[in-house]
C-alpha cells in the first residue's frame, strides 16, 4: 500500500470505503481460512481457500487504483485505473458469492462485505462522475 500518500487523497470517501473493504476482507478471510485450511477426509485441500486470498488481494489493490486514478492526468490512462476499480469490485462481489458455499463459520461475515460493496459502488458512481 502506498505509505506517503497525500492527506487530500486518504480523505476521499471513496478511498476511506476501500480501506474499510480492505480491513474487513481481511478479517473475513481469517475466520475462513482457519476452517477452510484443514484437509479433507480424502487428503484433498479445500479450493475454496484460494477465494478467501483472491478477496484480499482484491480489495488491497482498490486503494492504489483510486489513488492512480485520482493522480493521472490524462483521461485514457485515467479510465483503464477506473475500469480496474469497476473490475476489481466485481471480483470481490462474485467471490464473496463463491465463499459462501464454502462450510465455515465465517461465511456468516459475507452478506456484510457485500453491503459495503453497495455502498462502494454507489460511491464509485459519484466519484466517476468527479473525475
Amino acid at each position: 500500500m502506498l505509505h506517503n500518500i497525500s492527506s487530500d487523497f486518504s480523505e476521499l470517501p471513496i478511498y476511506k470505503k476501500a480501506m474499510e473493504i480492505y480491513i474487513l476482507s481481511r478479517s473475513i478471510s481469517s475466520c475462513l481460512q482457519y476452517d477452510l485450511s484443514a484437509l479433507r477426509s480424502d487428503g484433498s485441500e479445500n479450493s475454496d481457500i484460494y477465494f478467501s486470498g483472491d478477496i484480499i488481494q482484491q480489495s488491497v489493490s482498490l486503494g492504489p487504483e483510486i489513488l492512480n486514478a485520482e493522480l493521472e492526468r490524462y483521461s485514457d490512462k485515467k479510465e483503464k485505473h477506473i475500469a480496474s476499480v469497476q473490475r476489481l469490485t466485481n471480483l470481490l462481489y462474485k467471490n464473496s458469492f463463491r465463499l459462501e458455499r464454502s462450510n465455515s463459520n465465517g461465511k456468516d461475515f459475507l452478506p456484510i462485505l457485500r453491503s459495503e460493496l453497495k455502498k462502494f459502488r454507489r460511491l464509485q458512481h459519484t466519484w466517476m462522475l468527479t473525475l
